[in-house]
């Protein structure tokens, strides 16, 4: 007993408990399932966390969790013609205008920071951290955070190994064979795909530095200036701070393919999310998929799409398609519907990765979003994709390419579209094989993702930023890193042979000329 105690209480005085800083203000729920995990392995390591959140959590975290409500945020969304199904359909909107989605993350920014709740805990001296990690959407303005609290930044980006994220850390990545997430391209890319994905940079480049990041900048400033101030400090360039960041965690795993080439302090942690082990089913839901011995089919459009808004004659077709099938379908409709078939029922809310989980859930219907991309391969089960917008194109493309998912687009043909997909994958067994294989790789894994993210959240701190695994490229000039002042200098010394060659063949034809006279 006694030595049990000796134990204990060494293993206490080796644990070093870290205040952090969690910034999770974009108002999507996605990425706020995502924070959540960040919250979960955290505290559950013993860390201290404060979590400002557009998703406030239920769950108790104990003694060491704060959070930090703004989901007033989600007003900014109102009734947004974008994030309803039947106008997608009917209106023809562009659902990828980068600069709305620029402009989208740097109000939801600016409406956080006017907060009284957010400003008053800003502006008290006495706050402390370790260091902070912020959602990466669009805008790094909240780099602004570990200049106040002069600790290490930490990034988390809800998607994969983007250009758009490793510029910050090291190179772009090659538009030759690396696609834009707004994109629908894999590689290997055609002629012209290499010229989108070309495009897509230079794009998206412009529309930054020239939209964007004067904005940011003026807000860095606003907003930080005089929160230094108050703390006797000056306000470092917003340039220098956009590149001093310690560390990146992407929401992705290298079983999806196509990841580019990725520097060591970029890492990816797909599935972090996902509860270990997984929640067990409602009662009723429990016996319902047990009972389902010809399969279930899941039809989720996730949490920002509902599906309750798909125009109601393609909802009467789906029903009617559905019922023709001898598998439980179980879609997640977030409204009453009469005349349900025998086979299909409805859920309001959906506890998905437990659905998922379930051994007789054979096909997955979804809007290919990156959460639940990864939980289908989590799982392992087939995938229908029906993508709207954000990354969800080049997400399904990706598991098309696998040889996991079909693809549907989104028309009002979409129930007999459904149907032939089904029908495809009910017959041919590679679709749920192929998605098994990949599971395996997925799970493959010499530690969770969650004891990764908590290891080198540790070590940044412990090691005052992990400078040593920063990538020499983020101390190089972008003209160095192109030859530039080499091809300037080649340039000037061929310049001066040249003259000089000119200047002694011309004094030669001058003195040939005063012999000959």
């Amino acid at each position: 007993m006694k030595l049990s105690c000796l134990h204990f209480i060494l293993t206490l005085c080796y644990v070093n408990a870290y205040k952090v800083l969690l910034f999770f203000p974009f108002p999507i729920r996605s990425m706020g399932i995502l924070g959540e995990g960040f919250v979960k392995h955290l505290t559950d390591a013993g860390h201290e966390v404060t979590y400002v959140t557009s998703v406030v959590t239920k769950r108790d975290y104990g003694k060491n969790f704060r959070q930090i409500d703004v989901s007033k945020n989600f007003a900014m969304m109102g009734d947004d013609p974008m994030m309803n199904i039947t106008v997608v359909m009917t209106a023809g909107i562009e659902m990828n205008d980068r600069k709305m989605l620029q402009e989208f993350a740097y109000i939801s920014a600016d409406q956080t920071f006017k907060y009284d709740n957010v400003r008053n805990f800003l502006e008290d001296t006495s706050e402390k951290f370790d260091v902070v990690i912020a959602d990466l959407y669009e805008t790094e303005v909240y780099a602004g955070l570990s200049v106040l609290y002069d600790c290490p930044m930490i990034w988390s980006y809800s998607m994969g190994a983007h250009w758009q994220v490793l510029r910050l850390i090291d190179e772009r990545s090659n538009p030759s064979y690396t696609s834009d997430y707004l994109s629908g391209n894999i590689a290997p890319l055609s002629f012209q795909q290499r010229l989108q994905e070309l495009w897509a940079q230079i794009e998206g480049s412009w529309s930054k530095s020239s939209h964007l990041q004067p904005k940011e900048e003026k807000l860095y400033e606003d907003i930080f200036r005089p929160l230094l101030n108050k703390r006797g400090r000056t306000l470092p360039d917003y340039q220098e701070v956009l590149y001093n960041s310690s560390f990146i965690f992407a929401n992705e795993h290298h079983a999806f393919g196509t990841v580019p080439s990725i520097p060591l302090n970029f890492k990816l942690i797909g599935g972090l999310h996902i509860d270990s082990p997984i929640k067990p089913l409602p009662q009723d839901l429990q016996s319902l998929m047990d009972k389902s011995t010809n399969g279930v089919i899941y039809f989720s459009m996730g949490s920002t799409w509902q599906s309750k808004y798909i125009p109601k004659q393609v909802t009467e077709a789906l029903l009617k398609t559905f019922s023709e099938f001898k598998q439980t379908v179980i879609w997640k409709y977030e409204a009453e519907l009469a005349n349900l078939p025998k086979n299909v029922h409805i859920l309001k809310w959906a506890p998905q990765p437990s659905i998922l989980a379930h051994p007789n859930c054979k096909i997955f219907i979804s809007h290919g979003g990156q959460l639940s991309s990864t939980e289908a391969i989590h799982f392992g089960v087939a995938t229908i994709g029906v993508p709207i917008f954000f990354d969800q194109f080049v997400n399904i493309k990706k598991a098309v390419n696998k040889g996991y998912a079909i693809k549907v687009p989104l028309t009002f043909n979409l129930a007999e579209d459904l149907k032939v997909a089904i029908e495809t994958m009910l017959a041919d067994p590679s679709y749920n094989l192929r998605a098994k294989e990949l599971s395996a790789i997925y799970h493959d894994r010499p530690v969770s993702p969650a004891k990764e993210l908590v290891h080198w959240v540790e070590h940044v701190v412990k090691t005052g930023g992990a400078m040593h695994l920063r990538s020499p490229s983020v101390y190089v000039k972008w003209y160095q890193k192109i030859y530039l002042d080499f091809v300037a200098l080649v340039s000037a010394v061929v310049g001066l042979l040249a003259y000089i060659l000119k200047a002694l063949t011309s004094n030669l034809k001058k003195a040939k000329k005063v012999k000959k006279n």
